[in-house]
């Protein structure tokens, strides 16, 4: 009578793992789901990996993004009715081959570094399958879906080390319908779109198999709706203010791992290239710009300790005649640090302003654990200086620009970006050095990501990278001029500096957290739920 009492009470919990009917408040088992119940293991885990790999060739550089809906439904199908073990079982299996071939490009540092990030990465798609699972009887699943994809990239973007956000959904959609709705709520609403989506064509596919073809147009009709809600979002473009920029690619001797090569290489190019549109713009073949713009480590000597490398930026600097934004290493605070700056240079009065980076790359940039690391990992050595990390944002005056640079990585984390905008950036910068990772994808991906900001922001992005891909992006996220990989180049165009902001930046994390917690809260619901059944049929909380 007990049980019957609690099923008529209709409580919006799962029941028991080791239980494999529902109750009223669940929705029941489909011909469908009890066939991947019985499906094998070894079967499931190879259907979870071909899923990921599927999930992985959405983003860059192979861009086919539908596949990233098609990635997340199958993950949901396959996680469906199972038990949070399971289900975490079948997270990983589809999160270490996504992880592999998305971070493929760290082969040129080894492999076992690439296989050492995509299993700490997958280890966040293991708790996102757990909760799959846990939520997967839950009426309106599909939501709960959703917002676990945005609660595990909440996660992966924080920790550990201050998190990579790598392989966010949101950055395998960056020029697709979805992309509108970073305007509003940045990338995790873009994630959250297409997480609903994805787990809405699964649900329409369950409904489908079972013969019930109105319900499964109805999660068809609601795929679509996620899926085209970006049109209905306005990206701000309009601009009372224009910027006449020049962006200088000077390449490097030769990209991978020692792409530095001799000193003063990398300058030299850098300061040529400038030298030749000063010239070009003296001979009239080119527009004078009001600003040039350099790549991180445009220069590989630290000018404040070198004098030939001060003397060789102000050298082009001088010839230009207008503000150049200069990327270089500068020692210290201390002889054990290094930092990452991008510098205000002058012409008249030589540098100025300067941003430090803020989030120094664990293992590449700073070795954590250095003392005990360096004895097991020898290459750890060849960082003989940790980076300093940086303790304010990218906002500088830059000439007549009031600029908000980021530097590299940066890019990927939604707060240091946004924190530029509402600080006073009215054009992001992004200064990259992409040599390591030349023809891998890499710089590809980072294209992509500085798109989304674009449209995120209401801003013009400009890339300059050292040897590609260096890019200028207008405010709705299209590309107005690109550079190739591995040659030196200079784009020039006209950008809109612009003073508005968008709701995204006004709401800031707000979105994200509300979302994660939604998910959450229906695994803390289906864990509530459980452990209330376990104390009223007498079963001890731990068996």
């Amino acid at each position: 009578m007990e049980a019957r009492a609690q099923q008529r009470g209709g409580a919006q919990v799962a029941l028991p793992v080791e239980q494999e009917r529902p109750v009223a408040a669940t929705e029941p088992e489909t011909p469908v789901q009890r066939r991947l119940i019985r499906l094998p293991d070894l079967r499931r885990t190879g259907l979870a990996a071909a899923a990921g790999l599927l999930l992985a060739l959405a983003f860059p550089p192979y861009d086919l993004w539908p596949l990233s809906l098609a990635g997340v439904a199958a993950l949901s199908l396959l996680t469906r009715g199972r038990t949070a073990r399971q289900g975490a079982w079948t997270g990983f299996a589809f999160g270490l081959p996504f992880f592999l071939l998305l971070l493929g490009w760290l082969r040129v540092i080894g492999w076992d570094a690439t296989i050492g990030l995509s299993v700490v990465e997958a280890l966040f798609m293991a708790a996102l399958g757990s909760g799959l699972a846990a939520t997967s009887r839950l009426r309106g699943w599909p939501l709960w879906a959703a917002c676990l994809w945005v609660a595990q990239e909440w996660a992966r973007d924080r920790i550990p080390l201050g998190g990579f956000p790598w392989g966010r959904l949101a950055f395998a959609n960056t020029a697709t319908p979805f992309t509108p709705l970073a305007a509003i709520g940045g990338a995790p609403l873009v994630t959250f779109a297409v997480a609903l989506s994805g787990a809405l064509l699964a649900w329409a596919a369950l409904r489908l198999r079972r013969g019930a073809r109105t319900a499964a147009a109805t999660g068809v009709a609601g795929a679509v709706a996620a899926l085209l809600a970006g049109y209905l979002v306005p990206v701000p473009t309009a601009a009372a203010d224009t910027l006449k920029v020049a962006v200088i690619q000077g390449d490097v001797p030769s990209p991978g791992m020692h792409f530095l090569g001799r000193p003063m290489t990398v300058l030299n190019n850098h300061a040529r290239a400038t030298e030749k549109l000063a010239a070009d713009v003296a001979a009239g073949r080119a527009e004078k710009p009001d600003v040039v713009i350099w790549p991180e480590n445009s220069s590989d000597l630290d000018p404040f300790s070198e004098p030939l490398a001060y003397a060789r930026i102000d050298e082009a600097v001088k010839a230009i005649g207008v503000p150049v934004l200069v990327g270089t290493l500068v020692d210290g605070p201390d002889a054990q640090h290094v930092q990452n700056q991008g510098i205000v240079w002058d012409p008249r009065t030589g540098p100025g302003a300067s941003y430090t980076k803020q989030h120094p790359v664990p293992f590449g940039e700073y070795v954590p654990f250095r003392a005990q690391l360096s004895q097991v990992i020898t290459r750890l050595q060849m960082v003989a200086r940790d980076f300093y990390p940086g303790t304010h944002n990218g906002v500088m005056d830059l000439g007549p620009a009031r600029i908000g640079d980021v530097i590299c990585f940066e890019v990927a984390y939604d707060g240091i970006v946004r924190d530029t905008v509402n600080e006073g950036g009215r054009v992001l910068v992004v200064q990259t050095n992409n040599a390591t990772y030349s023809e891998t994808g890499q710089p590809q991906q980072q294209l992509a990501m500085s798109r989304l900001r674009a449209v995120e922001h209401g801003r013009a992005v400009l890339i300059a990278a050292t040897n590609g891909i260096s890019a200028i992006i207008a405010p709705d996220g299209s590309v107005v001029e690109e550079s190739r990989l591995m040659t030196a180049a200079e784009l020039s165009a006209v950008v809109p500096l612009r003073d508005g902001r968008t709701v995204a930046d006004r709401v800031g994390a707000g979105p994200e957290w509300v979302l994660a917690l939604t998910g959450l809260g229906a695994c803390a619901l289906v864990a509530l739920g459980a452990l209330r059944r376990r104390r009223g049929s007498g079963t001890p909380a731990g068996s």
